[in-house]
């Protein structure tokens, strides 16, 4: 038995993360602490500085685990690891996953190639980027492969020039100098790769004139089809390279600039993607479980998320306000690019204004969905909250079970559950039971087995729904009090024409406003549950509709039962064959002939 108090004397007075765990082992919060020892004894004392997230999660730890690290950086990046691994239920959540394109240019090789890739290495290259339009870096990579006739091969020259191998297609339709022959020396190449480096670079004025000079050339020959095609990749190089400068007296430093706005419990962070004093890109993300969440917690907890799965790090990261923990994020985000980073909150000047607009950009973000999310909200956390009060729950139902049965008089019956996270659908959650216990049309039973298995997993539900009534309420209220469970528990019951008409648990029936969102809410979570258990009911019942007395022959697999089947049209005609007539069978030996013969006469 794990006695908290006892182990909370234990704690030592070193930096580490701490794994906070329910009854069932699962970690439902992973923290990192500059001494543990202070950090985790918060929790277990007055609650009444706590948020109601952190109340809940308390209410929920039943053990706790540790890990010593040597700094505190150390135990950031471990941190940052064990949430992404084990996303804990009350730690803030990046809900986006989202790697960016770079434009590599392989530097480390003689005749370097140009190439779009995702990971940044420590190889000698020089990488541009990170971009978020991928079509535009695909347009920009065609512009400088067909303005410049670089390799793309990835051939060993020196090996390719020593035994004379023969040239590609490219170099006889002029997409490229062919170093493969010999005949082009490094000085000549490398002059391309410098243009095309400078480009890059944010100097790109030099191969917009070389298109615009060829698109003229082509006007002025008439070949307007070609020229068009020049003017399209122009419009595309300039849009990746988006012309428009923050400001003529803005550094030229790599920069992202970072601001939010919130609503409810999910919070958009707006980043900008500042490069060469220009803005190269932006970007949205949803962070999940921040309602009691502080504007520096959201921020902070965003930072760690977001950049554990970039590859690159800008020099200066603007933010709009102070966040936790911006010293040691700053000293690991300098680890990891391997030169300084800085975490500025700019006050005042050019990069306030900058902040101002990143932050406005958010907010039109929320505003520009406006309408969706009111929609949205009254749908699911609006539904939920409606849920809570009417059915007198101490917090929101964030997780609901639904489970329902299936059968036809009584064969294979069956057991789904379905779960709504947040008020929405959550597939990955669903899950299916055959009844194992029960023999015959008995759902009350085969309820309570199927909510009995599904309680040897813990991670419990905030609310759980039965389709069905008093019945199917009863006999699971008896598999939870068995288990000393305490979890809400109510049945979705239907009127006489099979419609959702409210809810009832042992005590109580309601009556629900068939106007309401929470009527459409509790109705939509009762068809998917019916519609779930029937679709699997269904596949099975397709399954043993193609089962025969064949498949139990030893030596008959599904390539001679179908030979059979077809040879003799039905199981009565294979029942009557004589041993020689089963042996002209095709693919039919002495001894398979032998065993099905001998299978229809036993007992005889």
């Amino acid at each position: 038995m794990f006695d908290i108090q006892e182990h909370l004397k234990q704690l030592p007075a070193e930096p580490g993360v701490y794994l906070m765990k329910d009854k069932f082992d699962n970690i439902i919060y992973v923290g990192k602490a500059k001494v543990l020892k202070n950090r985790v004894r918060q929790y277990f004392q007055s609650s009444k500085n706590h948020s109601s997230k952190v109340k809940s999660m308390v209410k929920n730890i039943d053990k706790f685990e540790y890990i010593i690290t040597d700094s505190e950086l150390e135990a950031l990046i471990l941190e940052c690891n064990l949430i992404k691994k084990y996303k804990p239920k009350y730690n803030v959540l990046l809900r986006d996953d989202k790697t960016y394109p770079y434009i590599k240019i392989t530097t480390n090789e003689d005749f370097p190639r140009v190439l779009k890739v995702r990971k940044v290495i420590k190889d000698k290259a020089k990488y541009f980027g990170p971009y978020t339009n991928t079509t535009a870096v695909n347009d920009t990579l065609d512009i400088i492969k067909n303005t410049y006739p670089i390799r793309t091969c990835n051939v060993d020259i020196e090996r390719a020039i020593k035994t004379n191998m023969r040239p590609c297609l490219n170099l006889h339709i002029k997409r490229c100098i062919g170093p493969c022959t010999g005949n082009v020396t490094k000085e000549e190449y490398n002059k391309m790769i410098e243009e095309i480096i400078l480009f890059l670079s944010g100097k790109e004025e030099k191969l917009i004139n070389i298109l615009k000079e060829k698109m003229n050339k082509c006007a002025m020959d008439f070949n307007f089809e070609e020229a068009a095609i020049y003017r399209d990749k122009i419009k595309s190089l300039e849009d990746m390279m988006e012309k428009q400068k923050i400001d003529a007296s803005t550094s030229d430093l790599n920069q992202d600039v970072i601001a939010m706005a919130r609503a409810h419990d999910e919070a958009c962070v707006q980043v900008f993607f500042v490069r060469n004093g220009k803005i190269v890109g932006r970007e949205h993300f949803i962070l999940e479980g921040v309602m009691d969440s502080t504007r520096e917690s959201i921020l902070g907890s965003f930072v760690k998320q977001f950049y554990m799965e970039q590859e690159y790090v800008p020099k200066e990261i603007i933010i709009e306000d102070e966040i936790e923990d911006s010293f040691i994020l700053s000293e690991w985000l300098s680890s990891k690019k391997g030169q300084k980073v800085i975490i500025r909150v700019p006050q005042k000047g050019e990069k306030k204004s900058l902040i101002e607009m990143v932050r406005k950009n958010a907010i039109e973000y929320l505003e520009k969905f406006s309408d969706m999310n009111k929609r949205k909200y009254e749908k699911s956390i609006g539904a939920l909250e409606e849920l809570k009060q009417i059915l007198n729950l101490d917090n929101i139902p964030n997780r609901i079970e639904s489970f329902d049965i299936s059968n036809i008089q009584g064969v294979d019956s069956i057991g789904s559950m379905v779960v709504f996270t947040n008020g929405k659908k959550d597939k990955k959650e669903y899950r299916r039971y055959k009844i194992k216990t029960v023999i015959g049309p008995n759902d009350y039973d085969s309820m309570a087995e199927i909510v009995e298995r599904r309680l040897k997993y813990g991670d419990f539900p905030d609310l759980m729904l039965l389709d069905g009534g008093k019945g199917q309420v009863s006999a699971v209220k008896k598999v939870l009090n068995k288990h000393n469970v305490e979890i809400p528990l109510w049945g979705m019951y239907k009127d006489d024409k099979h419609r959702t008409k409210g809810l009832i648990s042992q005590e109580k029936e309601i009556e629900l406003d068939r106007t309401s969102n929470l009527y459409r809410f509790v109705a939509s979570i009762q068809e998917e549950v019916h519609n779930y258990a029937i679709s699997y009911h269904r596949s099975l019942r397709n399954k043993s509709l193609t089962k025969s007395e064949l498949d139990d022959i030893q030596g008959i697999g599904e390539k001679r039962k179908k030979a059979l089947l077809n040879h003799f049209k039905d199981i009565e005609a294979i029942k009557k064959a004589t041993f020689e007539e089963l042996l002209e069978v095709e693919g039919m030996n002495k001894a398979s002939s032998e065993s099905v013969y001998k299978y229809f006469r036993k007992g005889k």
